[in-house]
């Protein structure tokens, strides 16, 4: 039974972090079994936001590719690849931009989200307002029939299919239109300050900090904002401390910890220290493979250019059939 094929990527903007880790790359790792998997840096995205300052792409993208493979991306299985190396996206992109209408663009719900968030940097430039045409281009190139997505990347996905709809009724049957694949949600992990995980927050857990960078880290991260004393009872729930205790630490001890908080008898101070160690035992083997994978960049350069050539041979044939049919 030949298996579904899924496209994604991620943008090389700086180093992996626990939010990288539990809001996608765990999920690739487990979508290997069952699916046909093409996972690529996303450079060319990259430059919609860090136009200015692009070096950081560069330096960034054979790193997280030993992110990914220390994580558990098996290159043997899933096609790694680097975007702006398949040229075929662009031209496709450049086509897909003919016949999107710019209403789609502008009601896209991150689009707006972003033009709020972002204010250190200018992005009102076509490249982002366009950023889910040039998806939809890393998409249907491979003939994809599904992309793993978080919530508020869904949006981006029906745009995608309905491109693909698009170019479908005007030039006749060329793409699927792939589902979306929401991605399971693990503990929500929320930065040291309690925001969203982010480079630009400047509050995240990377996958490289030191033993002793994820001590300093977690020391500051923000608990029960009710509890003023330590004898105070404290409450788990609403404890992002503890979201990382349910995912690095033993079941049988997080019980305990759950007790423990709600009765006062231990402090912020102690579970702090706890969930440390155990996130820094978690991230034990993913660190010593990435240790390894620095020490050999030439097996990382072959691997990229491996998935590079077979991504090439795919777009190739691709876009002859929508030269074919466009009539170009």
């Amino acid at each position: 039974m030949t298996k579904k094929r899924i496209v994604s990527g991620m943008r090389p903007t700086g180093r992996m972090h626990l939010g990288h880790l539990h809001g996608a790359l765990l999920n690739w790792k487990m979508l290997q079994k069952d699916y046909e998997c093409f996972y690529f840096i996303a450079d060319w995205h990259a430059l919609t936001s860090d136009y200015a300052k692009p070096e950081i792409i560069g330096n960034s993208s054979y790193g997280i590719v030993m992110d990914w493979i220390s994580v558990g991306i098996d290159p043997e299985v899933a096609t790694i690849f680097v975007q702006s190396s398949i040229k075929e996206h662009a031209e496709l992109h450049l086509i897909f931009s003919m016949i999107t209408p710019l209403a789609w663009l502008e009601r896209n719900p991150t689009y707006k989200e972003q033009l709020k968030e972002i204010t250190q940097k200018d992005i009102h430039t076509y490249g982002f307002l366009g950023y889910p045409v040039l998806q939809a281009a890393d998409i249907l190139m491979y003939m994809a029939n599904g992309v793993p997505v978080g919530e508020d990347q869904a949006p981006h996905v029906e745009l995608t299919r309905e491109i693909a709809r698009r170019f479908n009724f005007l030039y006749g049957p060329t793409f699927p239109e792939p589902d979306v694949l929401l991605v399971k949600e693990t503990s929500k992990l929320l930065g040291i300050d309690n925001r969203k995980m982010s480079k630009s927050y400047d509050n995240a857990i990377f996958l490289t900090d030191t033993d002793e960078v994820i001590r300093s880290k977690v020391s500051q991260m923000i608990t029960d904002p009710q509890r003023m004393r330590k004898s105070d009872p404290g409450n788990p729930d609403v404890c992002n401390v503890y979201s990382f205790h349910e995912i690095y630490t033993d079941p049988a001890d997080v019980a305990e910890i759950d007790a423990a908080c709600r009765s006062a008898s231990v402090g912020c101070v102690e579970c702090k220290r706890r969930m440390a160690a155990n996130l820094i035992k978690g991230l034990g083997p993913v660190r010593e493979k990435r240790m390894e994978l620095e020490a050999d960049r030439e097996t990382i350069r072959n691997i990229v250019e491996r998935g590079n050539e077979k991504a090439r041979l795919i777009a190739s044939e691709t876009m002859r059939r929508v030269r074919e049919a466009v009539k170009i």
